[in-house]
């Protein structure tokens, strides 16, 4: 779970300094895995590739959108929605600080690097980091010189 301490404007131009919450699930994750042929990651390594801005923005819109949430005071749940249905990330996508939070992740590459390996599960951290260092070792194999 990622908290994210945004300062903005709001719309009778009073700052403010808010923590919002961010997360995703090993089974929120997956689904997204699943909704790409060749899986969600590769999907969006691709495009990054590709310098497609426009798809990027949207793709970071759909991740903060899908990773918004409140969490409870006692950390046993984090709500999406509200007893009703109602999602809560509609009423976070019409402050400033969303506005703030898009604008960060589109133009700086550190900080939407920061933000998605910050609402991944610690498990999930993990197995990317071990995927990646079998894919290192694969691509750049260690020289060796026998002296």
């Amino acid at each position: 779970m990622l908290k994210k301490t945004i300062t903005y404007d709001d719309f009778n131009g009073v700052s403010c300094t808010e923590d919002f919450f961010f997360n995703l699930t090993e089974a929120e994750i997956t689904q997204l895995q699943l909704s790409e042929n060749g899986g969600y990651t590769e999907w969006v390594k691709s495009i990054a590739n590709a310098r497609d801005n426009k798809t990027l923005a949207k793709i970071f819109k759909d991740i903060i959108t899908l990773s918004y949430g409140e969490k409870s005071t006692d950390g046993k749940f984090f709500r999406k929605t509200d007893k009703d249905g109602y999602n809560l990330v509609n009423d976070f996508i019409q402050t400033e600080a969303f506005s703030k939070l898009y604008m960060e992740l589109i133009t700086d590459p550190d900080k939407a690097a920061e933000f998605m390996n910050g609402i991944m599960p610690e498990s999930l951290k993990a197995a990317m980091a071990e995927q990646k260092a079998i894919e290192d070792k694969q691509n750049h194999p260690a020289i060796t010189q026998n002296h």
